[in-house]
């Protein structure tokens, strides 16, 4: 259901993880918090082994909706707890304080942020973004994204939010599919200055390689579990506006007549 390929080129997609010669020289003698879920694949492993491989030092995991392994249902409350193959703390971004507070950074130089992202204003994980490169620029730290592909980045559609109705399910003034990916996105928040001390924020964003937006990219994994597949996916941006109505979209919910 999921892979990670591309059938409009002839190059295998690479997301930014997975371009270490661009980023881990500037990871050595940093200490580093990964914003992260299961979704921050390194070909067959994953992002901590392969940055714990290259002696890189990651003080904190800081994890978003869903949980650091992705298995949390929507909604669910995310606590703080240790990672039990790494010993390293988790902590949470979504739970009573969704932006990183000065404690929270407290011996972190860089926070590195890798999640698959499916290009819908609703999708959380954009809102986690935000918040935390706000958060690097109040406190002077660095910020890194590695890209990765959006399943959806070939269009652009629907109605750009009124920020009067801005929370956490839509932030920014964009329409439901926004056609970037996630380091292009975190570009225009620094660009459009939607987060406070936008100026001061030293973004760096590691591209993808042979990607461009009318590639054909199926995910590798689930990116949560309410989008098990490529066709849940791409129909994502319509039958999520149906969540609020009483009728079923199809993963669990209930069914009304």
């Amino acid at each position: 259901m999921f892979c990670a390929c591309s059938e409009t080129q002839s190059q295998r997609i690479t997301p930014g993880a997975e371009r270490g010669e661009l980023y881990l020289a500037d990871l050595k003698d940093k200490n580093v918090g990964l914003i992260t879920n299961h979704s921050a694949l390194v070909k067959e492993g994953h992002l901590v082994d392969f940055l714990l491989s290259n002696q890189i030092n990651i003080v904190k995991i800081y994890t978003s909706e869903h949980g650091f392994r992705g298995d949390k249902s929507d909604g669910a409350v995310i606590d703080n707890e240790v990672d039990e193959k790494t010993g390293i703390p988790l902590i949470s971004l979504y739970k009573t304080t969704k932006k990183p507070n000065p404690e929270m950074l407290e011996g972190i130089d860089i926070l590195i942020f890798d999640i698959q992202d499916v290009g819908m204003r609703f999708y959380t994980f954009i809102s986690t973004l935000t918040y935390a490169m706000e958060a690097a620029a109040e406190n002077g730290l660095e910020f890194m994204v590695l890209d990765r592909p959006n399943p959806n980045a070939f269009y652009v559609d629907g109605p750009v939010l009124d920020t009067s109705y801005a929370s956490f399910v839509g932030l920014h003034k964009v329409p439901i599919a926004y056609g970037m990916t996630i380091g292009e996105y975190a570009s225009m928040v620094k660009g459009e200055k939607w987060i406070n001390k936008s100026e001061d924020l030293e973004l760096n964003v590691i591209p993808n390689a042979h990607y461009a937006h009318d590639s054909i990219y199926q995910l590798p994994v689930a990116p949560s579990p309410n989008l098990p597949n490529a066709k849940s996916i791409l129909l994502y941006p319509s039958l999520c506006l149906l969540e609020a109505a009483n009728v079923s979209v199809g993963r669990g919910t209930v069914s009304y007549t």
